[in-house]
C-alpha cells in the first residue's frame, strides 16, 4: 500500500542550480530524492511546495512523497540526513493522508529577503545576503510596498520565463523592517510567480536608494510589463520562509509563520544560520 508523506527541509541554495532536477549542476531535488530513495530501499519522486531558484535559500521548505516503505518518522529524518551534504537537512517528517499535496494543499507562502546594508562588504554574510552598499531608506521601501499588497496582476513582476497560466496573485502581506544594517522584505502570497518576489525586492530597493518615489511601485504595477519595473535583485538574500497549510493535516508550524511574531520577529533569525534565533548585529 502506498503512504504519502511529507516532509520539512531547510537548505543553504548557494551550490545549488535551484530545487528542480535537471540536466548539468546537482540540485537541491535530486539531493533529497537520492537520499529519501536510499531509506525507502526504492525509488521515490518528491514534490514540492514552491521552486527555488539558483542560489536561493530555504527556512522551510515542504515536499511530499509517495512509497511503499514503512519507517518511524525519527528514522526517516535520521536515515535522510545521514545521506544528505551538510547544507541540506531534513527538519521533520509526518505521514499525511493521500489527498494531502505539497503545492495545492498550501494556503499561502511566506519568503524574506535578507538586504546587509553598510558600505563595507561582510565576509560572514556572502552567499547569504544581499549587499547593498548605497544607503537605504526603509521607510520609503515601507511606503513602496503598500500598494503591491492585495490581490493584482503581477506580470511586472514576473520573469519572462515564468510559466503560471495566470498573473493575479493575492499578496496578504508586504513589510520592511530594519535593524541597524540589516533590512528584512518580508512577503506573504497564496502563490508568487517566478521571480516575484526578487522583483519586488528590486524595485523596493531602488526606492529606498533614492532612484525612484514610492508612487513609482503603484505605477508599476498598473503598466503590467516587466519592462518598467527595476533590476532583479539577486538570489542570496531570498529565503523561502514558511509554508501555511490547512490545520488538519497536522503540520508542524513554524512560530513565526506568516509573520506571527509581528515586526521584531523579521530580524530574530540571521541569514548566517536560517532559522536560528539570534539578533542582528
Amino acid at each position: 500500500m502506498l503512504i504519502r508523506i511529507a516532509v520539512g527541509l531547510e537548505y543553504d541554495g548557494t551550490a545549488y542550480a535551484g530545487w528542480q532536477t535537471q540536466r548539468g549542476p546537482a540540485s537541491v531535488q535530486e539531493r533529497v530524492t537520492a537520499a529519501f530513495a536510499q531509506v525507502a530501499n526504492e525509488p521515490v519522486e518528491l514534490v514540492c511546495a514552491g521552486r527555488t531558484d539558483a542560489g536561493v535559500h530555504a527556512r522551510e521548505q515542504v515536499a511530499h512523497f509517495d512509497t511503499h516503505a514503512v519507517r518511524s518518522s525519527r528514522g526517516w529524518v535520521l536515515g535522510a540526513n545521514s545521506n544528505l551534504p551538510p547544507d541540506i537537512s531534513v527538519a521533520w517528517v509526518r505521514p499525511v493522508p493521500r489527498h494531502f499535496h505539497a503545492r495545492y494543499s498550501a494556503e499561502a507562502r511566506t519568503y524574506r529577503y535578507f538586504i546587509f546594508n553598510r558600505p563595507v562588504r561582510s565576509a560572514l554574510v556572502a552567499n547569504r545576503a544581499a549587499w547593498i552598499h548605497r544607503p537605504l531608506d526603509h521607510e520609503r521601501m515601507r511606503a513602496g510596498a503598500a500598494p503591491l499588497v492585495g490581490e493584482h496582476d503581477f506580470s511586472a513582476f514576473r520573469s519572462a520565463e515564468c510559466q503560471a497560466r495566470s498573473p493575479i496573485r493575492r499578496l496578504e502581506r508586504l513589510e520592511v523592517e530594519r535593524h541597524g544594517d540589516w533590512i528584512v522584505i518580508e512577503a506573504t502570497a497564496n502563490a508568487f510567480l517566478h521571480h516575484m518576489m526578487r522583483n519586488i525586492a528590486g524595485l523596493l530597493i531602488a526606492i529606498g536608494r533614492g532612484d525612484a518615489p514610492p508612487e513609482w511601485s503603484a505605477e508599476v504595477l498598473a503598466t503590467r510589463d516587466r519592462r518598467q519595473n527595476a533590476a532583479t535583485a539577486p538570489p542570496e538574500g531570498l529565503y523561502l520562509w514558511s509554508v501555511r497549510y490547512p490545520a488538519a493535516f497536522g503540520l508542524p508550524q513554524m512560530q513565526e509563520q506568516g509573520g506571527g511574531a509581528g515586526r521584531s520577529g523579521m530580524i530574530a533569525a540571521l541569514p548566517v544560520a536560517p532559522g536560528s534565533a539570534h539578533p542582528a548585529p
